[in-house]
């Protein structure tokens, strides 16, 4: 090998060896930086993320059977399903529109076209409200409750199948309380900030 030959090659091996020690750098630069992202709270570490894919993992799929096997078993929704129930259950099966808003969460307008499909279907009818010559309710006819009567069962059927006979008691417990606990929290806003279970543990 000639003495240019040698010093080319030395050259690409310094460039290398300078490559190779800025990537190892930028690569403990970027590890530094997950880490302290995820020791101030800004990412999940292993163990939460894989909780937290689980969970929303689960709650796509089975959220998505119950609907599909709602609708091929009784030809309902959910919306259906949730503004059914709530008429069955109120007194002469009776609720203002705005009444029926909060329980599926649904905007004024789209709360109207649910109405109106469902009142196509005859599930549902109109009616002038007493204290309100201004307002409408909601009644529910005989074939919705038939359709809510024969719905209730096979709905209580499919949450057996694939939430309770798959966990045995004590699961089932630890699921209500795990599910208690996150709901309360959403309810009342309660928030911990991070590292603040630690830092009460080593008080």
């Amino acid at each position: 090998m000639t003495s240019a030959s040698q010093d080319e090659s030395a050259a690409e091996a310094h460039d290398h060896a300078h490559t190779g020690c800025e990537a190892s750098a930028e690569a403990k630069q970027a590890a530094a930086r997950d880490d302290a992202a995820r020791s101030s709270g800004l990412r999940l570490d292993p163990h939460e993320d894989r909780a937290w894919q689980s969970f929303f993992g689960m709650q796509v799929l089975f959220w998505r059977k119950m609907a599909q096997q709602l609708h091929q078993d009784t030809g309902l929704s959910e919306p259906d399903l949730a503004i059914l129930g709530a008429l069955n259950d109120a007194p002469q099966g009776r609720l203002r529109p705005f009444q029926l808003g909060s329980v599926t969460d649904f905007e004024k307008s789209r709360l109207h076209h649910q109405l109106d499909r469902m009142m196509r279907r005859g599930l549902i009818t109109r009616e002038p409200c007493a204290d309100d010559p201004r307002g409408t309710t909601v009644v529910l006819t005989a074939q919705g409750r038939e359709a809510i009567l024969q719905a209730i069962p096979r709905r209580a059927a499919h949450i057996r199948q694939w939430l309770i006979e798959p966990l045995d008691h004590a699961q089932l417990d630890v699921l209500t309380e795990v599910c208690d606990l996150v709901a309360e929290g959403l309810r009342t806003g309660r928030k911990t900030p991070p590292g603040s279970d630690q830092a009460e543990c080593e008080r």
